[in-house]
């Protein structure tokens, strides 16, 4: 029976990758013609001669010359013949390479789905069961079979992508490698017909291959490994030096009341980190002062206009403000705290600046602003 996504992620978290699991590597590209087959190649061969028992469960040359020639100094796991309305067409052989179990197996794009009589519906199910079994996994995708970014493509370039996975897969890659040339390299290989044969080179170049639509491409690719790379740190630090704060992402906590004054709050922090496209929380800690139902829909207000502006809402109950806000800057690696200040005379001046003190002393070193508001 196949598993769902939460039995994956489940595996996943209970498997430290290099003791229980394979290592899975992918090489990620935003257009084809990139090279990552090329590269992925390049590395297997590289770890052949290291002495790493090296196999390719499946290449797709494209009768690309280059691909073609490093392909054939690897041990390839025959594919799997499957009929399928008549036609056989060629899978690969999940089971063979169990079988076989290599040290490190190629699979080449990611996001094929399996002939119709195969184990599993896509191919990235193949290599998980690979990489479960404790076998490492070298793979190849461009970045527009994403899920959540086909549909920036299909804007962009006009084209529908047919094959996609889910986002939570990339959650199971252990690391991720941009293969990356510039557009105008790309659009040379495509003239001298690296990519396609000259008779389709020409069409795509002012389809697909259009200079706007491989910088678009190009971006969205590099901001995949950005996120990723930065998911990499923060679990590291996590897991390693929980108390680090390298604080190489921007990141931005907003502390927000039920005053409606803290709206100006959230669209100034927004614009803050608009400006150095950083990440936004909203947070709100119930302290038990808001109570009333004037207090509850003026709440709602400001955290419906949290969401509005992109932030993520955090809601957490404390007996204090500091205490809870500290703990959220350490954990999520903020970097830039921002506060409120509307309350300036008597005992609620003393308690603000007696929470703003606690947070000082309790948190790790951050950026603090202080943004000024009217009183209500």
């Amino acid at each position: 029976m196949a598993k769902t996504p939460e039995q994956w992620l489940e595996a996943a978290e209970i498997a430290e990758p290099a003791k229980n699991g394979g290592i899975f590597k992918l090489f990620l590209g935003y257009a084809p013609g990139v090279g990552k087959t090329y590269s992925m190649l390049s590395e297997a061969i590289r770890r052949k001669n290291r002495g790493e028992d090296v196999v390719i469960g499946i290449i797709e040359t494209h009768g690309r010359k280059g691909v073609v020639e490093l392909a054939g100094q690897l041990e390839v796991v025959p594919r799997k013949k499957l009929e399928y309305k008549g036609t056989i067409f060629e899978e690969m052989d999940l089971d063979a390479i169990l079988e076989r179990k290599p040290s490190v197996v190629l699979v080449d794009e990611l996001a094929h789905t399996n002939i119709e009589g195969s184990r599993h519906q896509k191919r990235y199910e193949d290599v998980l069961d690979i990489v479960d079994a404790g076998i490492c996994v070298l793979s190849t995708m461009n970045v527009q079979h994403l899920e959540s970014v086909a549909p920036s493509v299909q804007r962009i370039s006009g084209v529908t992508v047919r094959e996609t996975l889910p986002d939570w897969v990339m959650k199971r890659v252990t690391e991720v490698v941009m293969a990356d040339v510039t557009p105008e390299a790309l659009q040379t290989r495509m003239r001298r017909g690296d990519i396609y044969p000259l008779d389709r080179a020409e069409r795509a170049l002012t389809n697909f291959f259009r200079p706007a639509n491989l910088i678009a491409l190009r971006e969205l690719a590099l901001r995949e490994v950005a996120q990723e790379v930065d998911r990499s740190l923060e679990s590291y630090l996590e897991k390693e030096e929980p108390d680090r704060n390298l604080g190489v992402r921007e990141r931005f906590a907003v502390c927000i009341s039920s005053n409606p004054s803290a709206q100006y709050i959230i669209a100034r922090a927004a614009r803050m980190a608009r400006r150095l496209d950083a990440e936004l929380y909203v947070l709100y800690i119930d302290i038990g002062v808001d109570e009333s139902e004037a207090n509850q829909r003026s709440l709602e207000s400001n955290l419906r206009l949290a969401k509005d502006v992109g932030a993520q809402v955090v809601r957490m109950k404390s007996r204090s403000v500091a205490e809870p806000v500290a703990q959220f800057v350490r954990e999520k690696h903020i970097t830039q705290v921002v506060f409120g200040r509307s309350a300036v005379k008597g005992w609620k001046k003393y308690l603000y600046l007696n929470t703003i003190h606690k947070f000082l002393r309790d948190a790790p070193p951050v950026d603090v602003h202080i943004v000024t508001q009217s009183s209500s």
